[in-house]
């Protein structure tokens, strides 16, 4: 057994997670971060890291990747842990300021608080229902689009009718020889700003999109070479280099739903005080949590990670209040915060 020990367990690395050890830093309290994938970023490293984010306050405009390396960069002067490709399964409440959070790889670590930064839970794209054509994922089949430069001059074919197939399909029209989008119908669940304008695609030969569903495909030397698309009873061959398929995502809760914690539809319901859960001494900020109003926002949890700071931070010392601290003005925090070093390069 690995064991640990710190002030605070963040359950989750995405956005809200990383500034949650920034606002925690703050506080003089250490992190240790846990999350079941093999890199940080959540949903936005995972699956549309080059995909343009408009509305985090004071940046116009930043791809959903550089917005995560940015906030990395901020936590980093508080040296959190991440403790990745592992999952949390139980958290053992010994007393309100004394947990023991146990993950799949055998370590526990020793902690004073919680806090629940999962995002929708553990994620899983729902795959193609081709048999065997799982063989070809991350090679030629993909579920997220991590380089969109590994497309350029390909033969792309796309699969979807939401934000994901349009945004990708958008995105990769310029650079890659050809473009196909597929969806069953010509019912579409994205914006439609984006369908007005594969629409004028197509119209101009610059893209196709074809109705239909994939049944089979054909292998050449061993590489995925053909799919064969169904439509109204008409099977016809498609060549293609790449398959892109974006049918949405199936939320796994986990072993949250475990932890019995006074939920929402799959939702950790918390205060709007504290962003405290059901149980004293775990948090949840961020798309996991639920209260009324609450909107599924990167700001809201930003907001929501900043307040469980101050409140753990008073959890553990109640006989004065703790003082709000400015960053632009306060000795102490930029003693922690090293302002030098936080200067983007």
């Amino acid at each position: 057994m690995n064991k640990r020990a710190t002030d605070v367990v963040i359950i989750g690395a995405g956005p809200v997670g990383l500034f949650q050890v920034f606002e925690l830093g703050l506080q003089g309290l250490k992190a240790i971060v846990i999350d079941s994938v093999p890199e940080i970023g959540g949903q936005c490293s995972q699956l549309y890291p080059e995909k343009p984010i408009y509305d985090i306050p004071a940046i116009p405009m930043a791809s959903a990747q550089s917005i995560v390396n940015d906030l990395a960069k901020q936590a980093s002067p508080f040296k959190p842990e991440y403790l990745l490709s592992q999952k949390v399964i139980d958290i053992e409440k010994v007393r309100d300021d004394l947990f023991y959070v146990k993950t799949d790889k055998s370590v526990v670590v020793e902690c004073r608080a919680v806090i629940i930064a999962a995002g929708s839970g553990a994620f899983e794209p729902v795959r193609l229902k081709v048999k065997g054509v799982e063989v070809f994922e991350n090679k030629q089949l993909f579920y997220s689009v991590k380089d969109k430069n590994r497309f350029a001059n390909k033969n792309v074919v796309i699969l979807g009718g939401g934000d994901s197939a349009f945004d990708w399909a958008l995105t990769l029209q310029p650079i890659a020889k050809s473009v196909l989008l597929i969806h069953r119908s010509s019912n579409f669940r994205a914006a439609k700003a984006s369908v007005v304008k594969m629409e004028q695609l197509c119209d101009n030969y610059e893209m196709q999109f074809l109705s239909g569903q994939v049944v089979d495909y054909q292998q050449e030397d061993g590489l995925l070479s053909k799919i064969i698309v169904q439509s109204s009873g008409i099977k016809r061959t498609v060549e293609l280099d790449h398959l892109l398929v974006f049918f949405g995502l199936s939320p796994k809760i986990g072993p949250i739903a475990n932890w019995h914690l006074a939920m929402n539809h799959h939702q950790v319901c918390v205060d709007t005080e504290k962003f405290q859960t059901s149980v004293p001494g775990i948090y949840a900020v961020g798309d996991i949590n639920y209260y009324p109003g609450k909107r599924k926002l990167i700001l809201s949890g930003f907001h929501e990670a900043a307040l469980a700071a101050f409140a753990i931070k008073q959890s553990m010392d109640t006989s004065k209040r703790v003082a709000t601290l400015y960053t632009t003005t306060s000795p102490i925090l930029h003693k922690l915060i090293n302002p030098e070093e936080m200067l983007v390069d």
